[in-house]
């Protein structure tokens, strides 16, 4: 999630009047539900429209100022009777910016999309046809929620505050972050989406000399080749379609203080050229001039991606994956914390005190939160202690009420295996012309497909429930004889 701070920086690097009122994203293909929302918005809110993933990004990337809200139709082009796109969107929504709430108003309102939804990310669900009055209480609630996450990130805030939990992990990462906080090095923060990256890099910057330099944080998987770049550089004045004046780009902006590359492992191959130069000797060039300018930023980056992989099939350079990689954190994942979860829902209770009433769980409520394996990870454990405060206030939530928050199917615990089982395979052995490898990919096809069903074709999300990167899930699918979904 991106820090006050760090957005209070975005707005200003880049050019652009910030209107005094909410900005808002509406997502529809519906031309009827998009005018008769605009037209409910728009008294109250900035409405910006597209009818599809693409329009999306061009709008996000036209605008000076993210969206703090989105308002998203799972059902959209090409695949509208299908909630594909709207999955997909809702991921890219968060890559542009964390601290966006992306609220789902849609049709396709069985269970198991809702929980989807809400695991990838999305703060709230509404079926089709919604109340204006109800839609419009909903949205207001939503930015109460992103005031109080803004104003309770404190510039004084130490690393044990903010990384919380007493597991393993946490209590090594906690001393790497001091260990590493003053080395000029980049850093590479290695961990899964919802994790808490960004925070790790908050709590680097904010433990080490540089902390009353300025932080600011650029998402590589958020912007076109040509743009990031000019964000990166900057650009004189000519230097592309619309470049009207001079601008600094983040490495200006940044000055001696941090700058947080989310999602570098999306840098396209050509920039990552020019930005190699800038670790190796600290020079770059705006965009259109021939001056060399000094960059003096302490560089730290973040990735999903296994980037060893991405080198090895030429997506990554070697030689700037060893450089960003001379300092390695890795965040864990939160099923593989323990009890963390309880000491981190504790905090949301406390943090959200203001605006979300607080509950308690049930017996049979906290073991499905304690069997669950949080597939969202942190992010998904906020937006569920939001969801049951606003829903259960001041009241005991059941197993009933948790089970409609968790995506069972992707959190469920696997099934011991069958003793019975054991004469079929017998069987199977001694048959004639039996082959193990063929077995075992026959077996390995049937997991693949089911994940890929599982996770609706979202191809990260697929490869999380196989226990592999994404990457290696793609050379399974060409080695199978499998088609990979259409993102």
């Amino acid at each position: 999630m991106a820090s006050g701070a760090a957005l209070k920086h975005l707005r200003e690097a880049q050019p652009g009047r910030e209107s005094s009122r909410p900005s808002l994203i509406l997502i529809d293909d519906d031309p009827l539900i998009v005018d008769s929302l605009s037209f409910l918005l728009a008294p109250q809110f900035d409405v910006h429209c597209a009818n599809s993933r693409s329009q999306a990004r061009g709008v996000l990337q036209s605008l000076a100022v993210p969206p703090t809200l989105a308002l998203v139709d799972l059902g959209l082009p090409p695949k509208p009777h299908a909630p594909d796109e709207g999955f997909a969107l809702i991921t890219e929504l968060l890559a542009f910016n964390r601290a966006m709430k992306i609220l789902v108003l849609s049709g396709q309102n069985n269970r198991l999309n809702i929980q989807h939804a809400l695991t990838l990310g999305a703060v709230d669900f509404l079926p089709k046809p919604c109340d204006g009055d109800l839609l419009l209480a909903r949205l207001r609630h939503q930015l109460m929620l992103l005031d109080a996450e803004q104003t309770s990130e404190r510039p004084g805030q130490h690393t044990e505050e903010l990384l919380i939990g007493s597991s393993t992990g946490m209590t090594t990462l906690r001393a790497l972050i001091k260990q590493f906080a003053n080395s000029p090095f980049p850093v590479l923060i290695e961990g899964e989406s919802g994790g808490g990256k960004e925070l790790v890099a908050q709590c680097l910057h904010r433990e080490s000399r540089r902390a009353a330099a300025p932080l600011l944080a650029l998402n590589c998987a958020a912007f076109t080749p040509a743009l990031l770049e000019a964000q990166l550089f900057g650009a004189a004045r000519g230097a592309y379609t619309g470049a009207d004046r001079a601008r600094g780009g983040f490495f200006e902006e940044v000055g001696s203080g941090t700058l947080f590359l989310d999602e570098v492992g999306e840098m396209p191959l050509e920039l990552q050229t020019r930005f190699l130069r800038v670790l190796e000797n600290g020079e770059y060039y705006r965009l259109g001039e021939t001056q060399a300018r000094r960059a003096e930023a302490r560089i730290l980056a973040a990735t999903n991606r296994d980037l060893r992989d991405a080198v090895r099939r030429g997506q990554f350079r070697a030689d700037l994956f060893h450089r960003l990689s001379v300092l390695t954190v890795s965040v864990p994942p939160l099923r593989s914390r323990g009890d963390d979860w309880r000491e981190l829902l504790a905090h949301f209770q406390r943090q959200y005190a203001d605006t979300v009433s607080p509950f308690t769980l049930s017996a049979q409520a906290d073991a499905l939160l304690a069997a669950y394996s949080f597939p969202g990870n942190v992010r998904e454990l906020r937006n569920i202690v939001i969801r049951l405060g606003t829903r259960y206030p001041g009241s005991e939530v059941s197993a009933a009420a948790m089970a409609q928050e968790l995506e069972s199917q992707l959190g469920a615990p696997a099934e011991p295996a069958d003793a019975a089982a054991a004469p079929a395979l017998r069987g199977r052995l001694l048959t004639e012309g039996f082959r193990l490898d063929e077995e075992l990919a026959t077996l390995e096809r049937q997991y693949v497909t089911l994940a890929l069903e599982l996770a609706h074709g979202n191809l990260s999300r697929a490869a999380r429930l196989l226990g592999v990167n994404r990457t290696t899930l793609y050379s399974k699918l060409a080695r199978l004889g499998l088609n990979p979904p259409q993102e």
